[in-house]
């Protein structure tokens, strides 16, 4: 399984398609929003905590439809099939891989990015700990599309239609931690739906993605 994540992770920096893409967008929706509604600070700071995880789901959608398409041109993905590890596993190792260079960076960054939104104090560790304890939802659920459109030709565009669906409610508990954050509110009940969503997509997508992606390679 390190073999493995080690592997996905050194294929996602070279194909320059998760650690830079995803930061590169991310920053560019930090910049452009201010320029688009204003520079009123109180606006700014009022939408802050929706725009920066908006920012970050569609940072983290722009990746998701190479999550098993080059396994399944060079034919990897069925030597994964069949390999001793359990496809279950390799499931959730891509889905780690994805989210150490997609979801994790962005959490990184997202600090630097709210001072351009204007985001007021508080709110600062609550977005952190939200999008480290909201993208590995992100991600899992990301796999979960990529498997059902795995050898789908220019599936990009239906993998987006199945999966931001999917992410309405990580993105709903997210922002509403950080606004109750920021506005000294108790975060208790968002945090923990939220953690409640990426306990159960790490528990239960694996074996879904996993079944998604068997059926795909019988009817090749």
């Amino acid at each position: 399984m390190i073999a493995l994540l080690i592997r996905d992770l050194r294929l996602s920096l070279r194909a320059g398609g998760g650690f830079g893409l995803g930061l590169a967008f991310f920053l560019l929706v930090a910049v452009l929003v201010p320029l688009g509604v204003g520079p009123e600070g109180g606006i700014l700071a009022r939408i802050a905590p929706g725009i920066l995880w908006v920012a970050a789901l569609l940072a983290c959608l722009l990746s998701l439809d190479r999550l098993f398409a080059l396994d399944f041109e060079d034919g990897s993905l069925d030597l994964l099939a069949t390999a001793p590890l359990p496809l279950e596993g390799a499931v959730a190792v891509k889905a780690l891989a994805h989210w150490l260079v997609t979801g994790f960076p962005l959490a990184v960054v997202a600090p630097a990015l709210g001072v351009l939104l204007n985001l007021p104090g508080p709110g600062y560790l609550w977005l952190v700990v939200s999008l480290i304890l909201g993208t590995p939802a992100l991600s899992m659920i990301g796999a979960f599309g990529a498997a059902l459109v795995v050898g789908v030709k220019r599936g990009g565009l239906l993998l987006s239609l199945l999966v931001l669906p999917l992410y309405v409610p990580t993105l709903i508990f997210g922002a509403e931690v950080v606004r109750r954050g920021m506005e000294g509110q108790a975060v208790t009940v968002p945090m923990a739906l939220m953690a409640a969503i990426t306990a159960g997509a790490a528990g239960l997508l694996p074996f879904a993605s996993a079944a998604a992606i068997r059926i795909n390679l019988r009817q090749m």
